[in-house]
């Protein structure tokens, strides 16, 4: 049982393990290391939770396969990531810089969180303030005196 355990786990993982395939590799480890190192600071605009390096997605390997290509064409490792960056946007980048044109991507979950926090927070008080309170004696005999004449 517990090999089963181990070699289902293996299956899963196995996917990302082999994201880049041997046919995109380039044949000088020093270039082919610089390309992975890239390809793990660029996001899989598929995916979106992935770096194109682990991805499986077409458009990963497209990625993959021009940042090779403007490695073996000389660009340093930055001029490849604004290569990236002007066709794809900053979103590309799994850490994208801290400017004004990006603030929605730093704090738009926060914002999200405040916004939920603030409906639930309504949603809750008007639930509150719903509930009338309970008659009392005087407020129950002059509504069964109402209730009698409508019959």
């Amino acid at each position: 049982m517990r090999v089963l355990v181990i070699s289902l786990l293996m299956l899963v993982f196995a996917g990302a393990a082999y994201a880049v395939d041997p046919g995109e590799q380039l044949k000088d480890p020093v270039l082919e290391g610089r390309a992975r190192e890239i390809s793990k600071e660029l996001r899989c605009l598929v995916c979106q939770n992935q770096s194109i390096d682990d991805s499986n997605a077409d458009l990963a390997k497209d990625l993959r396969r021009i940042v090779r290509e403007r490695i073996v064409a000389g660009d340093t490792d930055q001029q490849v990531l604004d290569y990236i960056v002007a066709r794809y946007g900053d979103f590309v980048l799994l850490k994208p810089p801290f400017e004004p044109a990006t603030w929605l991507l730093w704090f738009g979950p926060f914002l999200a969180l405040l916004v939920g926090a603030g409906i639930a927070w309504s949603v809750i008080r008007r639930g509150r303030e719903g509930v009338a309170p309970a008659l009392n004696a005087e407020e129950k005999a002059r509504l069964e005196k109402l209730l009698d004449r409508s019959e």
